[in-house]
């Protein structure tokens, strides 16, 4: 472990202690919250991003010393394993170099290569690589055998030439040689198959693209991929082939002989056949991962502010799924969020049927003192959103909700097990209500996938992508905490320590004693053992419990200290949570101890002044602008509010109420370059935008955040924003800024007289001076 802990350290510029401690708490069963959030004084105060940062790397260690060690089984097996061969195993950090080593010794299948040994044609092969004769055709007449195949001298040379072409494809050297040279100079080429233009019209950006490798951004990776895997774009990858031939002839040509000849010839066939089809595969791996890394790193995040988005709490809510033939679904619930009643109205479709829809509403309101009405943004949202707010019904809060992922919830059989007796209609417009009221505590019961704030996440790697949307659903359920006496399986389930058998325990045991009196009282649930506890306590809220500190996020572990500190100031623990005067008293240094240190009592402190607190922001009531309800309803140069639905590198997607998110640019969203989306704005928060351009035909908004816009398209290559500014400012001797240069305008005009053409000229010089 010592020398894993010294590479992890480095990588992480971190002490090799903290790493050390973090990777025993792990191995321990401790997770990732539990361990930035109560054990600081271990680990230095890593956060949780580092903590994962330390397993997710000491795993990659684990996985390749496991690889390294069934090679050395493996060589042992065949006879090949010299002290030489193993110790170079021994020295390799990554498993693709320790796979270069192996390949020449890895059992194949029958190739060229093989079939020439067994002709014997090795011998030649070596002495043709060696170079060192000047007489390729007489040596090669030496090895003729009817017998073996040979016929001739062109055949046995040949041969030998397929020899050399797998010893160059095999060599470590080589390999890596050409692996640089691949990432550094190669370029996606991509261009649509013949006769898919009108199909694949979504892929147009793509018809003939071509961007290097190694600045093309994982959006556009994953695009042309996908356009690739549904037969709409061919795509190739490759560099130049005769800068590749040089690199090794310049490694494997060493005269100007006949043999280094056929050498070269032997290189240019390895190089074709062998070689750059083997970089060409790593690359588009290596390329795929790399896209993987970052859609995953920006769908996570939208996932992360999606599900700390602000709660409205805890309402008398009414939620519609609106529908324009089949009708609206309507829910009314409770503050807990309890199935109260449910009815159909049909407000869009006769006059009888919009005053029978609005009486509904309005009596439901009153019969269930309505505080807050959710209404899906999904077909007919916004027409409902309209007949609603027409009915006058004072206070009520009126709210679109994002509804990606109800119709999911609603199949699933989490919602069947909910509502055994209510269709799935019923049930999606349960999931709108309850997302107003809480988004965390029922986003949740979904699979994060389906929730709305991703491109690409049905294109990467699945098992890395859940692994890290669990981390965030995890770290966000613990951050903010959970009721233990209200709160749903499936949150408990992502409570540190916890899973879906003991969260299914605690409801079961829940229904059957009634209410959690205190935190102590969990380790009476069936198989939940100390170990459980510990992870899970201090996550977990007892609102109105037994023991005060109970709806806090002060661990048990503490309650003795805490105690301590009240019996110091004289005062009740009570008396010590309620009076900031009281905890100003404290002094911190007095109760450092080898177990609790300042982070710790830090920790303490701000949870006594404000127990159980929110994390998440205050809830604010949003509704878009009367009368754009459809996409064909914009104009160029509108202002509209507007809420933030997903992030990408490229720009941020924003909901403005027309069933058909607009985009905004990198290049729109600032005066300034913005590298990150994420520095600018959050998912779920309000904007005001302009409408630049609008496709009805490909249904694409083009949207700016700019303070000052014309409305006026500017023209730009699909997406290509991962560009920095040509022109920097530059200080000024007077120590200010110069604006940075700015290309005028180019507008056509009449042709000029030479005379007015030259003073028009030098008014531009003197502009720009």
């Amino acid at each position: 472990m010592s020398h894993h802990s010294k590479i992890i350290a480095a990588e992480l510029a971190i002490a090799e202690k903290q790493v050390l401690s973090t990777i025993e708490l792990l191995d321990e069963g401790a997770t990732v919250p539990f361990i930035s959030r109560y054990r600081k004084e271990a680990t230095g105060s890593l956060d949780e991003v580092q903590v994962a940062a330390v397993r997710d790397r000491f795993q990659q260690l684990r996985d390749l010393d496991k690889r390294r060690e069934a090679i050395l089984k493996a060589l042992t097996a065949l006879g090949k394993l010299s002290p030489e061969l193993e110790a170079r195993i021994n020295a390799a950090v990554t498993i693709t170099e320790i796979e270069d080593i192996y390949l020449p010794y890895k059992p194949k299948r029958k190739t060229r290569a093989s079939e020439a040994r067994k002709k014997g044609l090795e011998p030649l092969a070596l002495l043709v690589l060696e170079q060192r004769g000047e007489d390729p055709e007489g040596e090669a007449a030496k090895y003729l055998n009817d017998e073996l195949g040979v016929a001739s001298v062109e055949e046995a040379l040949a041969g030998a030439r397929d020899i050399i072409a797998e010893m160059v494809n095999e060599n470590t050297e080589a390999r890596a040689t050409m692996r640089t040279y691949f990432q550094q100079h190669s370029k996606f080429k991509s261009v649509v198959v013949s006769g898919k233009e009108e199909e694949g019209i979504k892929y147009k950006d793509y018809f003939n693209w071509d961007e290097p490798v190694k600045s093309t951004p994982s959006h556009r990776v994953l695009a042309m991929r996908r356009g690739e895997n549904e037969s709409v774009l061919k795509l190739e990858l490759a560099p130049g082939e005769e800068g590749a031939i040089r690199l090794l002839e310049k490694q494997f040509i060493k005269s100007s002989n006949k043999n280094a000849q056929q050498v070269e010839l032997a290189i240019q066939d390895g190089y074709k056949r062998l070689l750059a089809p083997s970089m060409e595969n790593e690359l588009r791996g290596f390329s795929k991962e790399k896209a993987d890394e970052e859609a995953i790193r920006v769908f996570v995040e939208n996932a992360r502010q999606l599900l700390l988005a602000a709660p409205m709490g805890q309402k008398n809510v009414l939620a519609i799924d609106p529908g324009f033939r089949t009708g609206c679904k309507v829910v009314c619930l409770d503050k807990q969020g309890k199935l109260l009643e449910n009815t159909t109205i049909f407000p869009h479709t006769g006059q009888n049927n919009v005053k029978n829809a609005a009486e509904t509403i309005q009596k439901l309101c009153a019969k269930y003192e309505i505080e807050a009405i959710a209404i899906g943004n999904g077909t007919a949202g916004r027409e409902t959103e309209v007949f609603v707010r027409g009915l006058g019904l004072g206070d009520v809060a009126v709210v679109m909700v994002n509804e990606s992922g109800a119709s999911i919830y609603s199949a699933s059989e989490v919602a069947r097990e909910e509502f055994p007796s209510h269709d799935i209609t019923v049930r999606g417009a349960v999931s709108i209500g309850r997302r107003l009221m809480d988004p965390l505590a029922e986003l949740v019961k979904i699979d994060p996938k389906s929730i709305g704030v991703g491109q690409y996440q049905h294109d990467v790697d699945q098992n890395k992508l859940q692994a890290s949307l669990d981390d965030t659903v995890m770290s966000c359920v613990n951050a903010v905490g959970v009721e233990l006496n209200t709160a749903s399986k499936q949150v408990l389930a992502y409570v540190s320590g916890l899973g879906p058998q003991l969260a299914q325990n605690i409801i079961s045991y829940r229904n059957e004693h009634g209410a959690f009196k205190n935190r102590e009282s969990l380790k009476k649930v069936p198989r939940l053992g100390d170990k459980a506890f510990e992870q899970a306590a201090g996550f977990l809220r007892i609102r109105n419990g037994a023991h005060v500190l109970d709806a806090s996020g002060v661990h048990p572990e503490r309650y003795e200290l805490i105690n301590r500190m009240a019996a110091d100031l004289g005062c009740s623990l009570e008396d010590l949570l309620g009076d900031t005067a009281q905890q100003k008293k404290i002094k911190l240094q007095q109760y450092v101890s080898e177990e609790v240190g300042l982070p710790t009592l830090t920790d303490i402190m701000a949870e006594l002044a404000k127990p159980g607190r929110d994390p998440r922001e205050q809830f604010e009531v949003f509704s878009f602008t009367d009368g754009v309800n459809e996409i064909s309803d914009l104009k160029p140069g509108m202002k509209l509010p507007g809420i933030v639905t997903n992030i990408t590198n490229f720009g941020a997607f924003v909901d403005i109420g027309v069933h058909q998110d607009g985009l905004v640019h990198t290049s729109q969203m600032s005066d300034k370059f913005v590298p990150n989306p994420n520095d600018l704005v959050k998912v779920h928060q309000k904007v005001e935008v302009t409408v630049v351009e609008v496709d009805v035909e490909r249904k694409r908004i083009s949207l700016s955040m700019k303070k000052e816009h014309t409305g006026k398209a500017e023209k730009s290559k699909p997406e290509k924003h991962q560009h920095k500014p040509k022109f920097k400012p530059k200080p000024s001797a007077a120590g200010g800024v110069k604006p940075a240069f700015k290309k005028p305008e180019v507008r056509k005009e009449k042709a000029l007289p030479e005379g007015d053409l030259q003073m028009k000229l030098a008014a531009l010089k003197d502009k720009f001076k």
